[in-house]
């Protein structure tokens, strides 16, 4: 029978567990679920126990070294060495694979409408959903997978933006203090109201600016005059110096006028115009310089005045200064209140952050509770539904048919050492009575390996166990039916009450027994009519005489 061609691998292939349950569009069936993860087997391997696992589980158990099989020890079926998990001790279950990547799926993440099955999933929607939810890396605020884009250029708060006049990069939330110190930000001249001058070069500007008045440079004592460069310009500056000078020497020429008539009282004045000027000249020439002294004591007195005057200027000035610090000291005042009041709100908003964290806390924490509460119903109902179809395929008469379907399948797991033994549902001798079930070798085990069929039959632990007489002595016939009703196979035993197999149960099952060399392989490799439709059927009575 020639293989199928195994699924593609993955990109991730043994990189992550089984994939979630809430991916399925029906219901998990335990053939399909980890035993570790407890999720949907993704790239299944069979441990020798014939329990699977995810690659990634299996290979996350040992490598730590040989564990024993959890499953195992769960459904009491442990046997040493075959329930050992070690490193080389399982083998990729492509069957499985291939059922698991068949199933129907649906994405999980809400709003998605995407539907396929499992394999699809994995190789073209897993971690690609639009509709994933994602955390932004650098403001760390949940959101859809569509969305981190259109986030990231507009509304993230630690987006990184590129200033349009310098090209420096810079954090959205420093935009304000960028342009206080950009080199490229355009300034406004306040002389010549030039615009667009780079911030680099407005110092240039107005130290070359016609226009641009600089405050005196005691404005900070309340001078509110101001200066512009064009009064300062050589040109300007030149004139003034000749007009000073002229001013100086106008005025040592009055000095020089003033002590010579000062001097000369009413002498007669020698010269060729003398006899010109009138006797009474000289006189009233005399008397009309005579009050001068005063004059000049009286723009001596103008000039103090003047100089009183700037004083108390001065004064009113210092006046309106100190009272300035008044009300700066009062505001400063005023705001340390407010600095005190808004650390007190901070402190008390500190403190309800911290009670808020708590509260998150103890509600992450009933979370986790309810999670594995959640997981541990899972389990139950698990078992539960497993006891259903334990209980739905019993009988009650001693008497129990076995059909096993998928014979070279199970066969070939058998020879490759995947699942080399099988064990049928239980059955029962009465409603109240004994709990028995059989074991098969498909392969053959002990003296009949890789030569016949072994067959077994095996007493089981069951709720009426102390009512019934023990050791269990009830004539076994065990058959291998011929479909075509004509030649069944047929062995019968008594049981041998000195062997431990026939005592009362102290774990879920005793030691099988029964016949290793039940029916030759070679009779089933011909054409038979045990195998039909790749299926046979076992069939065990229990003689009930004397119960």
């Amino acid at each position: 029978m020639a293989a199928q061609e195994p699924s593609p691998p993955s990109s991730l292939e043994g990189n992550k567990p089984g994939f979630p349950k809430k991916i399925l569009a029906n219901n998990l069936e335990e053939k399909h679920m980890c035993n570790s993860c407890l999720k949907i087997l993704r790239r299944p391997l069979q441990a020798q126990c014939g329990h699977r696992f995810c690659s990634f589980c299996f290979n996350k158990i040992v490598s730590s070294g040989p564990h024993k099989c959890s499953a195992c020890i769960k459904e009491d079926l442990f046997e040493d060495p075959t329930s050992i998990l070690k490193e080389g001790g399982a083998f990729p279950d492509n069957a499985a694979r291939r059922e698991v990547e068949a199933l129907a799926a649906v994405c999980p993440n809400e709003g998605c409408t995407w539907t396929g099955n499992i394999k699809e999933y994995e190789v073209n929607h897993e971690g690609k959903c639009d509709f994933m939810i994602i955390l932004c890396p650098s403001c760390k605020e949940l959101m859809r997978t569509n969305e981190l884009e259109r986030h990231n250029e507009r509304e993230c708060p630690e987006r990184t933006l590129n200033c349009k006049y310098c090209k420096e990069p810079f954090h959205f939330k420093n935009i304000k203090a960028h342009d206080e110190i950009c080199p490229k930000y355009p300034m406004i001249c306040e002389g010549c109201a030039k615009k667009k001058i780079p911030r680099e070069k407005y110092v240039d500007h107005i130290k070359f600016c016609s226009k641009f008045r600089a405050p005196c440079r005691f404005h900070v004592v309340g001078c509110d005059m101001s200066v512009s460069l064009e009064s300062l310009q050589p040109q300007s500056l030149e004139l003034a110096g000749h007009k000073i000078h002229e001013l100086h020497r106008a005025l040592r020429e009055l000095e020089l006028k003033l002590g010579q008539l000062t001097l000369g009282g009413g002498a007669p004045v020698q010269g060729a115009c003398a006899p010109t000027l009138p006797t009474l000249a000289l006189p009233a020439l005399a008397t009309s310089f005579t009050p001068l002294p005063s004059a000049v004591g009286a723009a001596l007195e103008l000039q103090l005045h003047s100089e009183k005057t700037k004083v108390e200027e001065l004064s009113r000035r210092c006046q309106e200064l100190e009272l300035k610090v008044g009300t700066f000291e009062n505001i400063v005042c005023v705001l340390n209140r407010e600095m005190e009041r808004s650390s007190t709100t901070i402190e008390a908003y500190n403190r309800q952050h911290r009670l808020d964290q708590d509260k998150v806390e103890i509600l992450n924490n009933k979370v986790r509770q309810l999670e594995r509460t959640v997981g541990l119903r899972d389990l139950s109902i698990v078992e539960m539904e497993g006891n259903i179809r334990e209980m739905s395929a019993a009988t009650f008469d001693g008497i129990f048919v076995w059909k096993i379907s998928d014979f070279t399948k199970k066969r070939q797991d058998a020879i490759a050492g995947r699942a080399p033994a099988m064990f049928s549902p239980a059955f029962f001798t009465s409603k109240y009575g004994y709990k028995m079930c059989l074991r098969i070798y498909l392969n053959g085990d002990g003296t009949g390996r890789a030569s016949h069929l072994s067959l077994f039959f095996v007493v089981m632990r069951g709720h009426s166990d102390a009512l019934l007489k023990w050791p269990f002595n009830q004539k076994v016939t065990l058959m291998l039916l011929d479909q075509n009703n004509r030649e069944h196979i047929i062995d019968a035993f008594r049981p041998d009450i000195s062997s431990s197999s026939f005592q009362r149960p102290v774990s879920d099952m005793n030691i099988a027994s029964g016949c290793p060399l039940f029916c030759p392989l070679p009779k089933l490799d011909t054409k038979n009519s045990y195998i039909r439709d790749d299926t046979i059927f076992i069939k065990a009575i229990v003689d009930l005489t004397g119960l």
